[in-house]
């Protein structure tokens, strides 16, 4: 039995296309660039956590100006 796949994206994205989407499956979490749906990167709840944690630090703030 497959179970689908729920992606989620920020509500800050609004309606367009040009956003960042994430899920949850099998215990890993899957991201990709809802422009690009089928390209879809991997990680660990793990590593996800911990890039969080630096983004709410403002540490790759950076990279939005």
């Amino acid at each position: 039995m497959s179970t689908e796949i729920k992606w989620q994206k920020s509500s800050l994205s609004g309606d367009g296309p040009q956003c960042v989407e994430v899920a949850e499956h099998n215990g890993a979490i899957l991201l990709r660039e809802s422009d690009d749906p089928n390209a879809v990167t991997t990680t660990s709840r793990t590593k996800f956590a911990a890039f969080i944690a630096g983004v709410k630090a403002g540490e790759f703030d950076h990279f939005t100006n």
